[in-house]
């Protein structure tokens, strides 16, 4: 373990936000790091646990507890407090073939269940510890490509680069297996790079990944759109297994959709601003939110990005339209409500509101929202709505059945964490693994 009386020694610590009046300004990482001594005293706080709950995936009266992976944490946690880098990084990376994506991203329901958070509210900041071993791992030169030393024969075609997409292409091509991965975004990452803002997870983490990927053998096709340049069923015919990673990316449509223009959904607008900063399509001015008053529908992790990103695109105001009361959500503390806080000086969020009709000027631009409130119906001018209030499923192109052909990630669970898709991935790569060899050493 790392420092037997470390909990008690050391308060938690995690990494500082940057100010939210400055971090607005930018895209770059809304967070600081914890000097190298700092970290590894929150790595010593971990205890080792007789039952270590954090690594282990449990529902509780409906709330989630524990890593969907099973992250060996005090394993690793126990070797960056001695200091052996290489050691936490290897367990680290038995499990969990993306540690940068999860430290970055991961809502850490392995803190949730901390045995430290039971006892102090203070759990093991295990996130932070997660992102640093896999950062300080690639500066330091560890993160090395591993190559297959023999090729099995065996042709596999992965759609989607997502993160379930690329966790079954890294599994399946370190068994030796010759992985194709097709993208039809001109670059990989999936929802990595055009649905999750560069302040959460810098594209240049996602870039280095694939970089690496790529030199262990793995090859991408990007441009190619499955279900119109071609079929699932003509790779199907073409290689010995596909797997379809294409997400849950189809979203909850809204009646009002059309009844302007100025309505678009979360997907949409989060890619077009992801595109126009990686220097591939510019903004057009259509889903730019500058000077504009932005209607953001939902309450998820969606919706805050796109209230964060409207913030940076210089939005004039935002209003979050919530269809639950305010008793069923907590204090305004998400990076998004802060920042908003810190633009406006007020609560953007409207509880127990919902858009009952648009109107749109004599061009047909959205000029005004009609809300039912619990006040009654109000009207509310607004020059932009961004629909971010869930997904219905798989988008149908790509779909098919055959023998040879599987399901990873939200396309098969439905809409969910980064860490649930990589999880299902992880299954779905061993059933691939069994299909094409009768057995399987992917765990």
């Amino acid at each position: 373990m790392g420092k037997p009386t470390g909990f008690i020694d050391y308060p938690r610590q995690a990494a500082n936000d940057r100010p939210a009046a400055q971090r607005i300004a930018d895209y770059e990482w809304i967070h600081t790091c914890l000097s190298e001594e700092a970290r590894k005293e929150q790595a010593g706080r971990c205890m080792d646990c007789g039952v270590p709950f954090c690594q282990t995936p449990v529902k509780i009266n409906g709330a989630e507890f524990g890593c969907p992976l099973r992250n060996l944490i005090p394993e690793w946690n126990g070797q960056l407090w001695n200091d052996n880098l290489p050691l936490a990084l290897e367990r680290l990376t038995k499990t969990n073939s993306f540690p940068e994506f999860t430290g970055y991203v991961c809502p850490a329901l392995c803190e949730r269940a901390c045995n430290c958070a039971k006892s102090s509210d203070a759990s093991v900041s295990v996130n932070d510890n997660e992102r640093y071993i896999i950062d300080t791992a690639f500066e330091q030169g560890l993160m090395q490509p591993k190559v297959p030393a023999k090729r099995s024969g065996k042709t596999i075609a992965v759609v989607g680069s997502g993160p379930a997409g690329l966790t079954v292409a890294t599994l399946l091509n370190q068994r030796g297996h010759s992985v194709t991965v097709y993208e039809r975004d001109c670059r990989p990452g999936g929802l990595l790079v055009y649905g999750i803002p560069s302040m959460k997870l810098p594209k240049e983490v996602v870039a280095r990944r694939i970089a690496l990927l790529e030199a262990e053998g793995i090859e991408f096709k990007c441009s190619v759109n499955v279900g119109t340049d071609v079929t699932t069923d003509q790779l199907a015919a073409q290689y010995d297994a596909v797997v379809l990673a294409i997400g849950a990316q189809e979203p909850r449509r809204v009646a009002y959709e059309t009844a302007a223009r100025g309505v678009y959904y979360a997907l949409d607008f989060l890619g077009a601003s992801a595109c126009d900063l990686l220097g591939e399509v510019p903004l057009g001015p259509a889903l730019n939110a500058q000077g504009k008053v932005v209607a953001v529908v939902g309450a998820g992790d969606s919706a805050n990005d796109c209230i964060a990103v409207a913030l940076r695109q210089g939005a004039s105001d935002v209003l979050q339209l919530i269809r639950r009361p305010a008793s069923d959500y907590g204090p305004m503390n998400d990076y998004a409500h802060v920042e908003a806080a810190a633009a406006f000086d007020h609560d953007i969020r409207r509880f127990g509101t919902q858009i009952s009709g648009v109107v749109a000027d004599e061009s047909g631009n959205l000029t005004q929202l009609v809300l039912s409130t619990p006040d009654g119906e109000q009207t509310v001018d607004a020059q932009m709505v961004v629909v971010a209030s869930g997904f219905s499923g798989a988008e149908t192109d790509a779909l098919a059945e055959g023998a040879n052909i599987f399901q990873a990630g939200d396309m098969a669970t439905g809409a969910t964490l980064v860490v649930k898709a990589m999880a299902h991935a992880r299954k779905a790569a061993a059933q691939v693994d069994t299909f094409l060899t009768g057995y399987s050493t992917i765990k």
